[in-house]
């Protein structure tokens, strides 16, 4: 059975500087919180996804690292340049296909409603 990505009890996040008691809940939220924008399957940049979350871009940044890996349901982030290459702006689109298969094991994966 696979673990459900939201569960606040999970064991998910390490790192050298995380602590469970200080940061489980938040990174939780934000995981959350982008996995919902990124539902959409829309491209977004990472600024936009911080208009629409309320979250830093490196924290983005770093929960689009997450739901990559198998942790966190191993989906496909993929990535391509906005407008011309030379300026550095990337943007970001969740694969629907491995959307489609976690959502069948997980239905706690459903966009937020406002």
């Amino acid at each position: 059975m696979q673990a459900d990505l939201f569960d606040i009890d999970a064991p998910h996040f390490n790192g050298p500087a995380y602590s469970p008691q200080h940061d489980h809940v938040r990174l939780t939220g934000q995981i959350k919180r982008v996995y919902n924008v990124m539902a959409s399957h829309k491209w977004y940049t990472l600024d936009e996804i911080a208009g629409l979350t309320g979250d830093p871009h490196a924290s983005i940044s770093a929960q689009l690292r997450h739901l990559r890996k198998e942790r966190f349901g191993s989906h496909t982030i993929d990535k391509r340049p906005r407008g011309d290459r030379a300026n550095g702006l990337w943007e970001y689109c969740l694969d629907p296909v491995t959307n489609q298969s976690l959502a069948v094991t997980n239905p706690k994966m459903e966009p937020l409603k406002p």
